[in-house]
């Protein structure tokens, strides 16, 4: 068995969640994720089975799109509905606002220094800053340097706004909610995520945990039929020829050959049912 599955991940789950039950009903061991959703957060996380594990760290290198709902007027410790309020302010009065609403996205779009969350997996002294953060400790964190490559209104009220963000690799979208509270004079935490994009692969192309596990019981080969066809086309956007991690990534050659000539060397290497299956 092997091949990358795309599961549109329930709420109350964690990414961790998700792959343990598919170890559960496929036997499969050798399973794990390419990229973490939050427990809250809802859509697409993209699964790798058995020796496609080895693409995991290739395809979060991936933009990411996301639906989010930013609700102003509080901030919480978490930045995001999960966590406890630790400040209020008022709601500024061009909220419902379209044009002051757009203004204000356009003004995050580009390259910058993002602050992540206490409560996030970032290793600090040894261990999980959210760990950290719950036992009662400071936790300070580096900014890091990420891409808002798109952010687009899709609707504006005087107590939140819906938005689409296209955001590069290790960008959270808590610490975008939380700095537009900001840039409205306000305060702000985001209380719904969805993924709906991870490099290439869109979350219509996901499969719900109950589908694949009715396929599995049908046939231990059944989720074989549900593995993304890697053949067609790349799952992420090739790094350059010359990047530091381009020729260990398995998405591009040690040398510069044609498309063509790529997916036929991976054709070659690649285990047949990760080759041949596809949604």
């Amino acid at each position: 068995m092997c091949g990358v599955i795309a599961v549109d991940k329930p709420s109350g789950m964690t990414s961790h969640d998700v792959v343990a039950r598919l170890r559960r009903f496929t036997g499969e061991g050798r399973i794990g994720h390419a990229g973490t959703l939050d427990p809250a957060a809802t859509g697409l996380l993209l699964v790798c089975v058995g020796p496609a594990t080895r693409l995991s760290d290739a395809l979060m290198a991936g933009d990411k799109t996301y639906e989010a709902r930013v609700v102003f007027g509080a901030a919480t410790d978490t930045d995001d509905a999960e966590g406890v309020v630790v400040a209020e302010a008022p709601l500024p009065a061009e909220l419902a606002d379209e044009d002051f609403a757009r203004a204000v996205l356009a003004g995050f779009i580009g390259e910058q220094e993002q602050m992540p969350p206490a409560y996030s997996a970032i290793k600090k002294q040894g261990k999980k800053a959210y760990e950290l953060a719950r036992a009662g400790k400071a936790v300070e964190l580096e900014p890091r340097r990420v891409t808002i490559h798109a952010l687009r209104l899709v609707e504006a009220t005087a107590e939140y706004w819906d938005i689409e963000a296209t955001v590069s690799k290790g960008t959270y979208v808590r610490s975008l909610a939380r700095d537009l509270g900001e840039a409205v004079s306000s305060r702000a935490h985001l209380s719904a995520l969805r993924r709906t994009r991870s490099g290439q692969v869109s979350v219509e192309q996901a499969h719900t945990l109950e589908e694949l596990e009715a396929l599995t019981a049908q046939t231990p080969t059944g989720i074989n039929a549900c593995f993304l066809d890697l053949t067609a086309r790349p799952l992420v956007r090739p790094p350059a020829p010359d990047a530091p991690d381009a020729r260990h990534s398995g998405l591009v050659p040690e040398s510069t050959a044609s498309e063509s000539e790529r997916y036929s060397k991976r054709r070659e290497a690649a285990p047949p049912p990760y080759l041949e299956e596809s949604v």
